[in-house]
């Protein structure tokens, strides 16, 4: 039971590695996201506006490592509520920004690619504004005049996790770009796991400045929160594989406790035998014939097990595993299973084989 636990975590484990690791990486939003990399193209008084070019964001999109680039512009507007001006802020983003953050509508929905394209004069809410202008998060087709323009509000965003964000308006990059003037240029990039961030943040001033001036270009990552998270991931997967090598080894300690017993329980068979002419190598070969077909059959019950196990992973993180891997798996766990079955019964196998033949057919 041991082994074939063992198997089935081995399996299971590493087959939807992968996958796992792509979903948990896909979240880390929700924890710091420091998958994300920010890139700034600071406004300064003594030096012309500069925005990041179509070309640098597709070449950007291009870089081995990335999952998705967005192009994001921060902004203090006027607007108007109850005959009175107010201010509030307003951040112009494309149709990627919503996945970059793993963002969804609490009611409503965001605005589409074709809104963006099509430069329309529609809005997304964040819940605390949504609350402080109607009382409600339900505000879909209400409207708010914003720099002598009206706005048609779709939705309610969720999932900010961050109050200066819920208290900010969301209009459509492209509509921006036609009606307010932008005093900072961010590009946020999300690699697709942890370890794209170092050589992706390297690649993004070279990619840059083969398209445009990379002057005033800050990138920020947040080393610190991502080798934290490492760590602890580290840390996590450290146990789940000494968990499985103990199991493991708990089970060879089982086989091998086994044969003893067995040698210790026929020694008379094994005297008789050798007095009919059975020789050393035939014993030993028995008895380590045995060992085996105790660890395989273990690894075939694990392999069986890690299958169901793989499947069920499977649909829960809704990700098909490769099926090349799963048979490599198979394959070094068999192998893994002879070893430790040879390994476990060598020692039994021998004393069986060394005993005299006198002593074994006297043996109560």
């Amino acid at each position: 039971m041991a082994i074939a636990i063992g198997v089935a975590g081995f399996i299971s484990i590493i087959t939807m590695g992968q996958d796992v690791k792509k979903n948990f990486n896909h979240d880390l939003a929700y924890i710091g996201g420091v998958t994300i990399i920010r890139n700034i193209l600071e406004f300064r008084p003594q030096d012309p506006l500069n925005q990041f070019h179509a070309d640098t964001m597709q070449a950007v999109r291009q870089v081995p490592g990335v999952s998705v680039a967005s192009q994001v512009r921060f902004s203090n507007a006027k607007f108007f509520w109850k005959g009175e001006e107010e201010r509030m802020p307003v951040i112009a983003v494309d149709e990627n920004f919503w996945q970059l953050r793993n963002l969804t509508a609490s009611s409503g929905t965001l605005f589409s690619p074709e809104e963006v394209k099509e430069r329309q004069r529609v809005m997304v809410l964040g819940k605390r504004l949504a609350q402080s202008l109607f009382g409600t998060n339900r505000v879909v087709g209400q409207t708010l005049e914003i720099n002598h323009d009206i706005y048609r509000i779709t939705g309610v965003v969720e999932g900010l996790r961050d109050i200066g964000l819920e208290k900010s308006a969301f209009i459509p990059l492209t509509t921006a770009t036609d009606r307010f003037s932008q005093e900072m240029d961010h590009l946020y990039v999300r690699c697709a796991t942890w370890d794209d961030v170092p050589p992706v943040a390297a690649a993004i001033p070279k990619v840059v400045k083969e398209h445009q001036s990379d002057k005033n270009l800050l990138v920020e990552v947040s080393w610190e929160n991502l080798q934290h998270v490492k760590k602890v991931a580290f840390w996590i997967e450290f146990f789940i594989y000494l968990a499985f090598a103990s199991t493991l080894i708990l089970g060879g300690m089982g086989i091998w406790n086994i044969m003893m017993a067995a040698v210790r329980t026929r020694t008379r068979e094994i005297g008789l035998k050798k007095a009919m002419g059975a020789e050393d190598r035939d014993i030993l070969s028995q008895f380590l014939t045995e060992a085996l077909c105790l660890s395989l059959v273990a690894a075939i019950i694990g392999v069986a097990l890690g299958r169901v196990l793989v499947e069920l992973l499977g649909l829960w993180i809704g990700m098909r595993p490769s099926e090349e891997l799963f048979l490599t798996c198979l394959a070094f766990s068999l192998i893994l299973a002879i070893i430790l079955g040879v390994g476990a019964g060598l020692y039994p196998s021998i004393q069986a084989a060394r005993m005299e033949v006198v002593s074994a057919t006297r043996y109560e």
